[in-house]
């Protein structure tokens, strides 16, 4: 029994059309859509003003798309009523990143700079040179750029070096050094 897919989306400020499998969403923060699969019944309740899911049966597809499908229209409502964010912090000595049009450029200590260009619906906005902010109402989109980002350098475990997310913590591992010091051998 999939309990996720059983509970109600509630639709807050949103507004929602069904029609034939197509799901649209629309609010402050932009619009969305998804098509749903054929197996799973999605019906706007207005009075209640939910979106509710049902399944056909109890097979282990179904009982899979059931939750999914829940889950994905309720981040649809999230996001089109308060919107998503992933913030990054580059650090390390001379790392810096810049916005030239519709294109994330990355200076982070490879001989030529990395550009990224930015998706349709995805605003990134820079605060300072090392920290970047990533915002949309689409939680997959939002989410696989700011993890492009991520790639391009990730957080090294020696000096803590790179891209990474604001509030993400490396562990840092001692290295060489201090196995040369002699305080082991004792």
């Amino acid at each position: 029994m999939s309990r996720i897919g059983k509970k109600p989306v509630p639709i807050g400020a949103a507004k929602v059309s069904v029609s034939d499998g197509l799901v649209k969403v629309e609010g402050p923060k932009g619009k969305l859509e998804l098509h749903v699969h054929p197996a799973m019944t999605v019906k706007l309740d207005s009075d209640k003003k939910e979106l509710v899911v049902t399944r056909p049966d109890d097979e282990r597809q179904n009982k899979a798309l059931h939750g999914l499908t829940r889950s994905l229209l309720s981040n649809m409502v999230e996001g089109v009523v308060n919107g998503y964010r992933k913030s990054l912090e580059i650090q390390g000595v001379g790392y810096k990143a810049d916005i030239k049009g519709q294109t994330l450029t990355l200076t982070v200590g490879y001989a030529n700079a990395i550009a990224l260009p930015i998706p349709t619906g995805v605003q990134v906005t820079m605060e300072g040179a090392t920290k970047i902010h990533v915002a949309g109402p689409d939680k997959q989109l939002v989410g696989q750029f700011a993890s492009d980002v991520r790639r391009v350098r990730k957080p090294e475990p020696y000096k803590g070096k790179g891209v990474r997310y604001l509030g993400e913590v490396v562990k840092i591992k001692p290295g060489k050094a201090f196995a040369g010091t002699g305080a082991a051998t004792k």
